[in-house]
């Protein structure tokens, strides 16, 4: 039955809660052009009335607790916007089984609980909708869903965190060191006060462990992702990258094998010529390879009030067209394979390897010796700067197998010869990214 208005509820009224109150009143008219029903904003769960104020939001509209949204018959769905674990997957799940679709930017959530989720939206017959969750205002997960659907997807990579792609980027234009642009990027508002989720890593594994669930059809949960942040990544290896050709970037990389998933993030040299390569700013860009499409790449910004709101508005209107439909319920979970994920001990990659040794004849030959006793190769070796009695030595290795070049790394560590192993970053070489 065609609804003519249909009433949401917005749960967190934030950021991105209220890039998308302005987006569903600044476009209220070519939003019901385009689904043949007016939006409208129903109630708010926000605890913070003064920015319910701020935005406009009339008082009649602010929820005191969950229960009035969830008990709402008028309400058909929920927009939870509110971010963390709880009590947003508790928000959630209320309103599933009150028999109302949601629509989240919740990738936190998702990356733990979809599962969970998933499984109350298919029992209660409506729909769970998440595209904001990865990539900002990016269309990726829509496209993987459905776009894509006739693929056998092979390699899905990216950049997928703004926040240390600025700081790469500042890095390697300005030659500045870790901690001046970290501070830089707190002052604008790119790095939280508490950056570890972005600097570390944990908030790209979020995301990896969504986007590869659903590239290869099987539950990967965010602790199987392998994770590497970028707050060891020194002005001097920015140098060195640029010096062999490379650029530094913090990539998301989810790859079929015959042995399982791969699915990392890690700091990674790629070629300067390759598009990653010349993403800068806040941008995010993926790459996705199907058996049948070939290469797509999906770009533009990754985070952000409106860019993501753009992202929640559109779910918010394709679960309006499938409730005037009759059709809620039918995107169900597609992870109904379970396939192994490969331990990161058994990739296959080429490293650089930055070590401080002893500046004396024969610690060459040592060191290679100890490469070739467990099958690393190497492909490149360069002596750079001499400081007293020690050198720094820059390697670049063939392609190997992880374990393989970490047991000779701890061999090395035991060398008196080898005062430092001072740093160990993947190298994609344009070939293997994609």
């Amino acid at each position: 039955m065609h609804k003519p208005v249909i009433k949401v509820a917005l749960l967190g009224l934030g950021t991105i809660g209220g890039g998308v109150y302005k987006v569903l009143n600044k476009n209220s008219e070519i939003i019901k052009q385009r689904i043949n029903s007016k939006i409208e904003v129903a109630k708010v769960l926000e605890k913070n009335i003064s920015r319910c104020l701020e935005l406009g939001v009339n008082k009649d509209l602010i929820a005191n607790n969950i229960d009035e949204i969830v008990n709402d018959q008028e309400i058909d769905i929920v927009i939870e916007l509110m971010g963390g674990i709880e009590p947003a997957r508790e928000f959630v799940l209320k309103a599933l089984n009150n028999g109302k679709s949601v629509v989240t930017a919740n990738k936190d959530m998702i990356a733990l609980h979809g599962k969970e989720l998933y499984a109350a939206a298919e029992d209660n017959n409506v729909d769970l909708l998440f595209e904001a969750s990865v990539g900002g205002g990016i269309p990726i997960i829509r496209p993987l869903k459905q776009c894509l659907a006739a693929n056998h997807i092979q390699e899905v990579m990216g950049i997928v965190n703004g926040t240390t792609n600025y700081m790469l980027e500042k890095m390697s234009n300005e030659g500045l060191d870790f901690d001046v642009v970290l501070k830089e990027a707190q002052d604008k508002g790119y790095a939280e006060a508490n950056p570890s989720s972005d600097i570390e890593g944990f908030d790209a594994a979020r995301k990896v462990a969504i986007l590869a669930s659903i590239a290869f059809n099987t539950r990967i949960t965010v602790n199987e992702v392998y994770v590497e942040g970028i707050s060891r990544i020194t002005a001097e290896d920015i140098s060195y990258a640029s010096e062999l050709h490379y650029v530094v970037k913090l990539l998301g990389i989810a790859k079929e094998t015959e042995e399982g998933i791969e699915v990392r993030v890690h700091p990674v040299f790629i070629p300067k010529q390759h598009p990653l390569a010349s993403v800068g700013d806040v941008f995010n860009a993926i790459f996705v390879r199907g058996d049948a499409v070939g290469d797509t790449m999906f770009y533009g910004r990754g985070a952000g009030e409106l860019p993501t709101a753009s992202a929640v508005v559109a779910d918010v209107m394709d679960a309006a067209r499938r409730l005037n439909n009759n059709v809620q319920g039918l995107i169900s979970c597609t992870c109904f394979e379970d396939k192994p994920v490969k331990p990161i001990g058994k990739i296959f990659s080429k490293y650089y390897i930055r070590l401080q040794v002893a500046d004396r004849p024969g610690v060459l030959a040592s060191i290679a010796f100890e490469f070739g006793k467990h099958e690393v190769s190497l492909a490149s070796v360069l002596q750079k700067h001499t400081l007293g009695d020690s050198a720094e030595i820059v390697l670049i290795t063939h392609k190997v197998q992880e374990q393989n070049l970490r047991d000779s790394l701890e061999k090395l560590q035991l060398l008196d010869t080898v005062h430092e192993v001072s740093n160990v970053i993947r190298v994609e070489d344009e070939e293997e990214i994609i």
